[in-house]
């Protein structure tokens, strides 16, 4: 994320609260992460976090490797509490549509993303015997 420009990584952290509120819940795994993602980014504390509309974000993330690392950011995000809700699915799609990202590429995203997860999980056991 550090190959993001400051105003990518605040629309960023914009567009994450927008997936994880968009099933209507924020589950406190997904605040925890909200907020361990805003201190990778460097990102000052908020008090609250601005709904980001997805018109013109084409803009603020110009280049497909900017809006790769966004779009596996966010889809990661997604997997905090264990459920990809269809809420946060479909606004994802709707993201990567916005990106010129296609679908077949998407799934592509989504499953490398979730074997990293799944990785993650694995490792964390290990460690936790």
């Amino acid at each position: 994320m550090s190959s993001l420009s400051e105003e990518q990584r605040h629309a960023l952290l914009r567009l994450a609260h927008n997936v994880v509120v968009s099933d209507g819940l924020l589950d406190p795994n997904e605040e925890g992460m909200l907020d361990e993602f805003r201190r990778e980014m460097g990102l000052p504390a908020v008090e609250e976090i601005e709904y980001l509309e997805l018109e013109g974000i084409g803009e603020v993330f110009h280049s497909r490797r900017s809006r790769i690392i966004a779009l596996l950011n966010l889809l990661k995000l997604s997997y905090a509490d264990g459920a990809f809700e269809i809420e946060e699915e479909c606004l994802l799609k709707e993201i990567s549509h916005t990106f010129a990202v296609p679908d077949a590429e998407f799934l592509l995203l989504d499953n490398w993303v979730k074997r990293l997860v799944s990785l993650e999980s694995e490792a964390l056991n290990l460690i936790e015997g």
